[in-house]
């Protein structure tokens, strides 16, 4: 299954592949540069594949935590001062993603869209610490009666050019459900409250739409 923002791109490579590869077998009999135009133009096509692909995922919705975004890798875990939103403290998780990763952008909770903004911005490499306030990115809000409010941020990378976001505000939207794509490489950045219990260390890989990143401190639900 392949995303739905890379449809026309796969169809336009799809297209520009074939007549290429089948103009070098007819028009080209060296079979030494038939093969120097026809494998680029095979691999291409097959990497164009893959960042599109949209593969199902088995979230199980829990409103006590909160769930990856997107895959990746967790490059950042640290307490920073919101100055968008929020305007405190909060947690912030960085996953970071090739541009052999999936790229869609999954709700890391289910709940209402309280805010939705997208910011122009530079196309610093996505693992610049500036590039989550500096980049172009978009910044979305989710709250529900159990988690409370959670942040997350698509950002562009040096790579990135579009970041297409779904969310629109007072939305109701579920967890995992599907709420953008980042073409060619970039990070999400999520923001938790100081007191949640988080889930994933720096270095670990995660999977958009099944793996916990953090989570309702078990006290914290008691009272």
């Amino acid at each position: 299954m392949f995303h739905k923002e890379g449809f026309k791109i796969i169809f336009i490579t799809l297209l520009i592949s074939t007549i290429g590869i089948l103009l070098a077998g007819e028009l080209i009999h060296d079979t030494y540069v038939q093969k120097w135009i026809q494998v680029p133009l095979f691999i291409i096509t097959l990497l164009v594949l893959q960042f599109f692909r949209n593969p199902k995922r088995n979230t199980k919705p829990n409103d006590q935590h909160v769930l990856a975004p997107v895959d990746g890798k967790v490059v950042a875990i640290e307490e920073v001062m919101e100055q968008e939103y929020f305007k405190d403290k909060r947690i912030q998780i960085s996953i970071f993603m090739t541009p052999l990763n999936v790229h869609v952008t999954r709700y890391p909770i289910g709940g209402k869209v309280l805010y939705s903004q997208y910011h122009p911005g530079k196309y610093l490499v996505a693992s610049h610490p500036k590039s989550s306030i500096e980049n172009e990115r978009t910044t979305i809000v989710i709250e529900n009666e159990t988690t409370g409010s959670v942040m997350y941020r698509q950002v562009a990378g040096f790579v990135a050019r579009r970041i297409v976001n779904y969310a629109m505000k007072d939305a109701s939207v579920n967890q995992g459900q599907d709420s953008g794509f980042i073409k060619f490489g970039s990070r999400v950045d999520v923001f938790v409250p100081l007191d949640f219990d988080i889930q994933v260390k720096i270095g670990d890989k995660v999977k958009g739409g099944e793996r916990t990143i953090a989570k309702i401190k078990d006290h914290k639900l008691n009272n």
